[in-house]
C-alpha cells in the first residue's frame, strides 16, 4: 500500500464518527508534516496536492498577520485567543471553528444551561409567552423584540454554517480562506460584545 492510500485508510472519516476533534487533531499534526512534500488531507479523509511548505515559520507568519489584521480590527479579546498558529497552520477554518465554540461556552457560562446549538440559542433568548434567560434590552418595545429575535436567528446562523458543517466532515468540499476568516471573526466579536452586555432577564424580572 503506499503512502497516500495508508494516510487515506488511517483517516478515513467514517473511522472518526464518535471523535470529531481527534480526528482535527491528527490531521492537522500530519498536514504539518505533509505541507513540506506538497500534500494535504483534506476533511473528506483525501490526500491532495498543495502548495509545499517551506519553512517552519510560514505557520507562524500566517497566524501573526491573521491576528495583526484583527487587531485592527479592534476585535474581542476572546476571538483573538483562537488565531492561534497551531489552529491557522493549514487554513483558516479551524480558528472559526473554535471562536465559534466559544460563543456557545459563553452563553452557557452566562445562562448555567447545558445545552447546545439551536436548542441552546432559543433556550436562552426566547421570549414568547416566557422570561428569557439573556435579553440584549428591555424588550419593552416592538423595535427591542425584533432585536432580540434577529440576534437569535444570527447566533443559529453562525453555529449551521461555521461549527455544524465541521461536525459532518466528510461532506465538507470548501475551505475558509483569510478574508474569509477576517470577516467571519469580527463578526464573532460582535457577537461576543453583545453576550457581554446582554442581561440577565429572569433576575431583572426576579427583582421587580
Amino acid at each position: 500500500m503506499g503512502l497516500r492510500l495508508l494516510i487515506q485508510h488511517v483517516m478515513r472519516p467514517s473511522r472518526y464518527v464518535d471523535n470529531i476533534e481527534w480526528f482535527n487533531f491528527l490531521k492537522d499534526k500530519l498536514n504539518r508534516v505533509l505541507g513540506f512534500e506538497g500534500l494535504e488531507i483534506d476533511d473528506s479523509g483525501q490526500v491532495k496536492l498543495v502548495d509545499k511548505t517551506k519553512t517552519i515559520s510560514e505557520a507562524s507568519a500566517r497566524a501573526s498577520k491573521l491576528k495583526q489584521n484583527l487587531l485592527v480590527r479592534k476585535v474581542h479579546p476572546d476571538v483573538l485567543f483562537f488565531c492561534r498558529e497551531e489552529l491557522v497552520v493549514d487554513n483558516y477554518f479551524h480558528a472559526v471553528f473554535e471562536a465559534t465554540k466559544s460563543v456557545a461556552e459563553k452563553i452557557r457560562q452566562k445562562t448555567g444551561l447545558h445545552l447546545d446549538g439551536g436548542a441552546l440559542v432559543d433556550e436562552s433568548f426566547s421570549f414568547n409567552g416566557k422570561v428569557p434567560h439573556l435579553a440584549l434590552s428591555a424588550l419593552q418595545t416592538e423595535s427591542e423584540q425584533s432585536e432580540q429575535k434577529g440576534f437569535a436567528n444570527l447566533l443559529k446562523g453562525v453555529f449551521g454554517t461555521f461549527r455544524n458543517t465541521t461536525a459532518h466532515a466528510p461532506k465538507v468540499h470548501w475551505k475558509i480562506e483569510e478574508q474569509d476568516a477576517l470577516d467571519i471573526l469580527s463578526m464573532i466579536s460582535l457577537i461576543h460584545r453583545r453576550l457581554d452586555g446582554a442581561i440577565a432577564a429572569k433576575k431583572m424580572y426576579e427583582g421587580n
